[in-house]
């Protein structure tokens, strides 16, 4: 059923190439994983835009920026003293880490990757898990608000599961493979934007559940 949906949105959206930023820089990625925490995805471009409006587009730019130059450009993110020290945190460990967390991984590397990512300030899974398959490419399939949505709605499962055991059914029926994992992530963000809505479900969504 999962790869049979994954199957159904490829063929309905096409390749979404994401994730969704200018430059696809690493960094770039990584302080979009981290501004988008409790925002919408158009407040973090205003504030990308505004970090490389003042310089402030590298992780030595922001470890040396003054406190309020760097929470103004952040500001549309919201909580933007709060995330102003994750970003410098960010800014401190990934220079040093990145090569590594690039590097391909057996599901025991990723997992020491990924709980190196989990002890860092303002890091949590879905954060991480954002980091680790599209800065770094690593096969790891992310879970949010979206995918719970379409689980809960259309595989007919608990909405509420443990973040990991949610994720655990998403890797055990697909290949371990970075580009499914990135095309499912972004094809079921872009169904719950278009079709399955907080408010309901849409058109494509009936589709669907009709040819189950």
């Amino acid at each position: 059923m999962i790869r049979k949906l994954y199957d159904f949105l490829f063929a309905r959206y096409g390749a979404q190439h994401w994730w969704p930023c200018r430059s696809g820089r690493p960094w770039e990625i990584i302080v979009g994983a981290i501004l988008t925490q409790n925002c919408a995805w158009h407040n973090v471009e205003q504030a990308l835009n505004q970090l490389e409006a003042a310089g402030l587009d590298t992780p030595e730019a922001v470890l040396s920026a003054d406190q309020e130059s760097l929470e103004l450009a952040i500001r549309p993110a919201g909580f933007f003293r709060q995330k102003s020290g994750y970003l410098r945190d960010a800014a401190a460990f990934f220079p040093a880490c990145g090569e590594d967390l690039r590097r391909p991984s057996t599901p025991e590397d990723l997992r020491r990757k990924r709980e190196r990512l989990l002890s860092r300030r303002g890091i949590g899974r879905e954060t991480a898990d954002s980091i680790l398959l599209y800065a770094f490419h690593q096969p790891i399939f992310v879970i949010d608000a979206y995918t719970r949505r379409v689980a809960a709605r259309h595989l007919g499962w608990d909405g509420n599961l443990p973040y990991d055991e949610l994720q655990a059914r998403f890797t055990r029926a697909l290949p371990r493979d970075v580009r499914i994992f990135n095309e499912y992530h972004a094809l079921l963000v872009r169904h719950c934007k278009e079709s399955c809505r907080k408010s309901g479900c849409g058109p494509l969504c009936h589709v669907w559940d009709q040819g189950v």
